[in-house]
């Protein structure tokens, strides 16, 4: 079933829901704030395209998607690939493979491909998650300790090298805010699990830094005052060597899209008790990885830590995800310009943990104890992602695992979708 859970919901809509719904909207949006921001520096764009995505692609999905609770927005394992796409092609480039990975979902959605998430062996997805989080980690080492401003090679063991001969450059107040913020927030997240904990990390931070002085780089001083509204689209220039060029990336946006999306939807279903719908979850992502780079956003897909905080904090239709759409553009137009005091090696701290979480370092042991074809696909995965490219671990995870499922006469017991 291709429609969407909001036509649904909104049959029996109640104030008492919409009260909740509202109050999780908000909750949801002071957690995606600083971290937009954080993934669209990372990504080597700007911080207010971060924060363009979370409004337009935050809207579109909750509108539309297959899930009653799930939040839209730019995540990590979007950086590397939207990083090797800008250095190569610029933003243009970027507009014109995510739209075309947006076409690519909404046929997936509409020829229910949804269900085929039951075919990616687990170890490959643990694999490329872990493999992904320490690419994120290895990318936020620059701002984190405070080297200058400078163009760093994408692929990470150039990355590695550039930092090391770099060393002299570290800078002791980076390091001393970077380690505060990540302290704050762990101690937050621990204490006081309901407050907004990266809005008060972060603010804290670039308070002490704006209090002390610190010879510390901001938003403000490498990326000037952010806008205070939308942009108007854009349409980039399109040639067919172009789309042959992006189809790679493409289709890793794509897949990257709908499989973090499907899983987003999965987690919030057990938290719940819920039933999303594959099909209309994929048409989803289509739909807003189409409309929102028009607007000079990066690519967009369900956020599997916002949907649980979403889930966590009340929300029970897709209106929770509009209204943290509509929160930000709210803070955007109303104080968008204090985002230029917010120190970098804090919204590289933020990193730093949603980095640690995505590789979920609880499950070490269990990934250990796995058969050794299983635990081998999950090593292969990880060590292409980080060490090769993102499209080739994809390519050859998916590949290996069905023949090895194949080879066993293993069936898919772990994703079982259903399309109701």
């Amino acid at each position: 079933m291709r429609r969407p859970k909001l036509v649904d919901t909104l049959r029996d809509y109640s104030w008492p829901l919409f009260r909740a719904d509202a109050l999780a909207g908000i909750s949801v949006a002071l957690v995606a704030l600083p971290l937009c921001i954080a993934i669209a520096i990372a990504s080597g764009s700007t911080p207010f395209v971060g924060l363009v995505t979370a409004i337009v692609g935050g809207l579109i999905i909750s509108a539309t998607s297959g899930s009653r609770v799930q939040i839209g927005g730019p995540t990590g394992a979007f950086i590397v690939v939207v990083y090797g796409v800008i250095q190569a092609h610029g933003m243009d480039g970027l507009i014109v493979a995510t739209i075309m990975a947006g076409l690519i979902l909404i046929v997936a959605g509409f020829l229910r491909a949804g269900r085929l998430i039951a075919l990616v062996p687990e170890a490959v997805i643990d694999g490329f998650t872990i493999g992904i989080a320490g690419i994120i980690a290895v990318s936020q080492l620059k701002d984190a300790l405070g080297y200058p401003d400078g163009r760093v090679p994408a692929d990470t063991l150039p990355k590695l090298e550039w930092l090391w001969d770099a060393r002299d450059s570290v800078g002791l107040a980076a390091v001393g805010v970077t380690v505060a913020t990540i302290a704050a927030i762990l101690l937050l997240r621990r204490w006081r699990p309901r407050w907004p904990v990266l809005v008060i990390a972060v603010g804290a931070a670039s308070l002490a830094v704006m209090a002390f002085h610190l010879p510390v780089d901001t938003v403000g001083s490498r990326f000037g005052a952010l806008p205070t509204g939308l942009p108007l689209p854009h349409w980039p220039e399109v040639t067919g060597a172009m789309l042959i060029e992006l189809l790679p990336s493409a289709l890793t946006i794509a897949f990257l899209a709908g499989v973090e999306s499907l899983l987003s939807a999965i987690v919030a279903d057990r938290m719940f008790d819920g039933h999303h719908r594959p099909s209309a979850e994929l048409l989803a992502q289509g739909y807003a990885n189409v409309v929102t780079p028009m607007f000079g956003g990066l690519p967009v897909t369900g956020a599997i830590a916002r949907t649980a905080t979403n889930v966590r904090a009340g929300g029970r239709t897709p209106v929770a995800g509009m209204v943290h759409a509509i929160v930000i553009l709210a803070v955007v137009m109303a104080a968008g310009g204090l985002a230029g005091a917010l120190a970098l090696p804090a919204l590289a701290a933020v990193l730093l943990v949603t980095a640690w979480n995505m590789a979920e370092p609880d499950k070490w042991r269990a990934h250990l104890a796995l058969p050794w074809d299983e635990l081998l696909l999950l090593i292969l995965t990880l060590v292409l992602t980080i060490f090769a490219d993102l499209t080739i671990a994809i390519g050859v995870g998916v590949a290996l695992g069905l023949f090895l499922r194949w080879w066993k006469g293993a069936v898919a017991k772990r994703w079982t979708p259903r399309d109701n």
